[in-house]
């Protein structure tokens, strides 16, 4: 089966059920993480790592730590990408502050929430990004990369958590931070071995 044009349309009903897919999906990996003392990267990782060290939740958090990032998108995505992503940004931290009541997790080994969050956030991340969406912060300068320079967008991303995640030694312990650049890995090598450049490109 060949694959899809990259001229291809995404239909509105098709990106709203991607939308609900992604974020539910990215929701439920971070869940995964703050209920084991994890991090991820990007500003996903930030908002996790003060929401251990403050009062505030994730979802505010979240929200606040991604407004800078809305400049670039808008001068080098534009404005249809922004306002997916602001959305995208929205469901997620609303998503996430909901989920905690949804499901009850009475044991959760740290291991399994790790590689388990890491996919369900990689693929969430994925259906995203095939959607000409994102969840700001590093993931457009990731998207910027792949679209300007052919640069994998995981990959890229990939680099620049690593350095979040070391940076969060001085926070938690070093058991954490190991298994949350396994996690990392594991979102990142969803993104990177499924979303190749010239590959598939939906747009709408």
């Amino acid at each position: 089966m060949s694959e899809p044009s990259s001229t291809s349309v995404h239909r509105p009903h098709e990106d709203l059920i991607a939308g609900l897919t992604g974020t539910l999906l990215v929701a439920l990996g971070v869940t995964f993480y703050s209920e084991t003392t994890l991090l991820t990267g990007g500003t996903a990782g930030l908002a996790l790592l003060l929401q251990y060290a403050t009062p505030f939740e994730f979802g505010p958090l979240f929200l606040v730590l991604n407004l800078p990032f809305y400049a670039l998108s808008i001068l080098r995505m534009g404005w249809k990408l922004t306002i997916r992503t602001f959305l995208a940004v929205l469901m997620v931290s609303v998503f996430s502050k909901l989920t905690p009541s949804w499901i009850g997790l009475g044991h959760l080994d740290p291991i399994y929430a790790s590689l388990a969050g890491g996919i369900l956030m990689g693929v969430g991340l994925l259906i995203l990004f095939r959607h000409r969406t994102s969840l700001g912060g590093v993931n457009i300068l990731a998207l910027y990369a792949q679209e300007r320079y052919g640069l994998r967008a995981g990959y890229v991303q990939l680099v620049i958590d690593a350095a979040i995640l070391l940076s969060a030694l001085l926070v938690i312990d070093f058991g954490k931070v190991a298994l949350s650049l396994v996690g990392t890995t594991a979102i990142n090598l969803v993104i990177a071995t499924n979303h190749k450049p010239g590959r598939y490109m939906g747009v709408s």
